[in-house]
């Protein structure tokens, strides 16, 4: 996507022209249409009125689908065919964009147009009326046809019509165009990361200017380009100090991309909290998470359990940045649990209040140093920083909790424009129950984190609130994040809400505005859990809002 340094995109507008060059119909009595694999030298529009088909730019593959357009640029490479363009057809619309150069009027009309430009949006536009759309290209085509210069003229007013509406309906493209393009920069920094990268070659990569990407970048992910690429190259650094690992610390600096030493060290403190050497020493701690809703608190600390409960899902969110290979897995029985602990002379045990008896707690005093999390009396951001205290690992969880709150920022005003004036109810159906999931839970990133409308009958004073299937159905919410535990009984009840008359007059139900989450790890209470929600929040609904 085309982006001046001087200006925005819609600020370019009042400077670029457009020439319509052609426009092609295909309809019920030519079904089948195919463009055959080709670099376009004009920005070509297709516009599905009916039917159904596909298209790929630049070897990615998009489905052409009816009501809605699809914006291609000058130089990709594109190919597509429509197996059934029904009855209102497919319209193939080719033109030019031309820059004007800011001249005063008295010189304007003696100055030939300026060099070619992108049209402001590409790729995928959902168009609000395709009646309108369809009697514009109809409108066009026939003006296009006509040997009289006044109707050609008016084929190109029609154009701009046709530009212009789309604009319009293009709006919010633009920005999941420019997340797609981000995330490639995203992707390329963490290939990359040993590189000296510059925000020129990020900016390049992505495909728009460097100022425009130092904006968008922070936007989105709550911090610069240059921030992560830091925060990435530590993290990677991290895994290099591990206990299994026995690294120098210059090597690993070198490695990570820091050839200064020094430098390294002070970049490690500042985005951990802690000295790589201080770091080094309490990776080799031994410490025992003996109840799973442990564990998402002490991975925020960057620390992974030496032990853990067997039947903790370690599932993909996990795997995907932690080695839960070696942590040692622990029995459901407390007593088998405190055997296997006692032999392995852990360094410390961190379990939660209330989830054990007293004497299991005062035989893993007679272990190690023991802390039991009050799990009840505190939120989430009190369990961290009660376990890092205990640790040692304070300055950690300031920092963590200060990346969170910048990311919560970033994410909010994402979702301020996508779910605006929109009511979210979240519920778990679990065996014969449906709970609402508002208090310790999802609940307080969407509502408190995110500023998210509750539905109405989401009661933030219960910790426990129950919905009858009458009254889940007859909420007032627009959007529904449901949550089916796996068993049996779960599936079944699940099942019959599904297949009750009332379920169909639900206004999420209607209107398509239900997603589903696993119950793991979404239903955990942790920091890592709040965290990860921030990271997929935008994923549910960017495309759908």
């Amino acid at each position: 996507m085309y982006d001046s340094p001087q200006k925005s995109n819609y600020e370019l507008l009042g400077s670029m022209w457009f020439k319509l060059r052609a426009v092609e119909k295909n309809n019920s009595h030519s079904s089948n249409w195919s463009l055959r694999m080709q670099f376009i030298e004009s920005h070509m529009l297709l516009i599905a009125a009916s039917g159904k088909g596909w298209i790929t730019v630049d070897g990615r593959y998009f489905e052409l689908r009816a009501g809605s357009a699809y914006v291609c640029t000058p130089g990709q490479l594109v190919e597509a065919s429509m197996q059934d363009s029904g009855e209102r057809g497919l319209y193939v619309v080719r033109f030019d964009v031309f820059e004007q150069p800011g001249l005063p009027a008295e010189q304007e009309r003696n100055v030939p147009l300026g060099r070619n430009m992108r049209f402001p949006i590409a790729g995928e536009v959902v168009v609000s009326s395709m009646i309108v759309i369809s009697a514009l290209c109809e409108a066009m085509a026939k003006s296009m046809r006509s040997e009289d210069h006044m109707q050609r003229l008016r084929g190109q007013i029609e154009c701009y019509e046709l530009l212009y509406s789309l604009l319009r309906d293009g709006q919010r493209v633009l920005d999941n165009n420019a997340e797609a393009e981000l995330e490639l920069a995203k992707s390329y920094i963490e290939q990359h990361y040993r590189e000296d990268l510059t925000i020129e070659q990020l900016a390049k990569e992505a495909g728009i200017s460097s100022r425009h990407f130092i904006r968008l970048f922070k936007q989105r992910y709550g911090c610069s380009a240059i921030e992560y690429l830091s925060r990435y190259r530590i993290g990677q650094a991290q895994e290099l100090m591990r206990p299994h690992h026995d690294y120098q610390l210059k090597d690993i600096a070198s490695y990570v991309g820091y050839q200064d030493e020094v430098y390294f060290r002070r970049k490690f403190k500042q985005v951990t909290g802690t000295p790589p050497a201080a770091f080094m020493r309490n990776a080799r701690q031994k410490i025992v998470a003996f109840h799973a809703s442990t564990i998402g608190n002490l991975l925020a600390l960057n620390i992974t359990p030496y032990a853990a409960p067997a039947d903790h899902p370690w599932v993909e969110y996990y795997r995907r940045k932690y080695e839960t290979n070696a942590v040692l897995p622990l029995a459901k029985d407390d007593d088998a649990k405190i055997e296997q602990i006692e032999s392995d002379n852990p360094d410390f045990i961190i379990g939660l209040e209330g989830f054990s008896s007293s004497e299991t707690q005062k035989k893993l005093d007679r272990i190690t140093s023991t802390y039991f999390v009050p799990w009840l009396e505190n939120d989430w951001r009190m369990h961290l920083e009660l376990i890092a205290k205990k640790l040692g690992k304070s300055a950690e969880a300031e920092v963590w909790l200060g990346r969170y709150e910048r990311k919560v920022a970033a994410v909010r005003e994402q979702t301020k424009s996508l779910l605006y004036n929109e009511r979210l109810l979240i519920v778990r159906i679990s065996r014969k129950n449906i709970s609402v999931l508002a208090n310790r839970s999802l609940g307080e990133v969407f509502y408190d984190d995110l500023h998210i409308l509750p539905a109405t009958e989401v009661d933030r004073g219960l910790n426990d609130q129950q919905l009858t299937r009458e009254e889940l159905v007859h909420t007032d919410a627009d959007r529904l994040l449901l949550i089916v535990d796996e068993d049996a009984q779960s599936q079944a009840t699940w099942q019959d809400l599904r297949q009750a008359e009332s379920w169909g007059s639900m206004k999420p139900v209607r209107n398509k505005r239900i997603d589903h989450l696993p119950p793991y790890p979404w239903t955990e209470y942790t920091a890592f859990t709040q965290d990860l929600v921030l990271d997929e929040v935008l994923k549910f609904w960017r495309n759908r809002a």
